[in-house]
């Protein structure tokens, strides 16, 4: 079965690499629009739904895995900063808080389509202004939900505690998504 990737993150492909999966990155154009009165945590699994129905050249014998993480905080979904202030409120809103962070991953074939969601928290220690304006002038975050990548400074030298995947917080649920492959596809 050939594995198709609909996402341009890094992140996701880095890791499915790692995961040692052979694939090919597919463009999906989808709208990520969602109701706001549907609850946060149904988001992620939603959009990345959205992002697999989206994609209408899914041939036989391809197996498309889509996925999108939310970072929510307060029953809030704080998607991708639109600019620096945007950024710095996000942070302040995360220092000294624990927040939810939620990948919804879908993986379709012709035949069967199955989705779920991963969610793990993460406590942040005190974020003082000048280090949050540090992190967004040197890491430059506006492509990442909450304005943080895990694996960068923030997540080294901020982040007090996690339960859950921390590859989840990266942006792919690997041993979940690895799982359902084997499973659920034989792959």
């Amino acid at each position: 079965m050939k594995l198709l990737l609909g996402s341009n993150s890094p992140r996701r492909n880095e890791l499915l690499a790692q995961m040692g999966y052979t694939f090919k990155k597919v463009a999906i154009d989808c709208d990520e629009a969602f109701d706001i009165e549907m609850p946060a945590t149904e988001v992620a699994e939603y959009l990345a739904r959205q992002k697999s129905n989206a994609y209408i050249t899914l041939q036989k014998n391809e197996l498309l895995i889509t996925a999108d993480t939310v970072v929510i905080s307060n029953n809030t979904i704080l998607n991708k900063p639109q600019n620096r202030d945007e950024a710095f409120q996000m942070l302040s809103q995360l220092s000294n808080a624990t927040h939810l962070v939620q990948t919804g991953f879908c993986l379709r074939t012709l035949e069967k389509t199955i989705s779920s969601e991963c969610i793990t928290e993460v406590t942040v220690h005190v974020l003082s202004p000048e280090e949050i304006y540090f992190y967004i002038d040197k890491y430059k975050p506006y492509d990442k939900a909450g304005a943080y990548g895990i694996q960068e400074w923030f997540g080294l030298a901020k982040v007090k505690h996690l339960k859950g995947c921390y590859f989840n917080v990266v942006g792919l649920p690997c041993s979940a998504i690895h799982k359902r492959l084997k499973d659920d596809y034989g792959v």
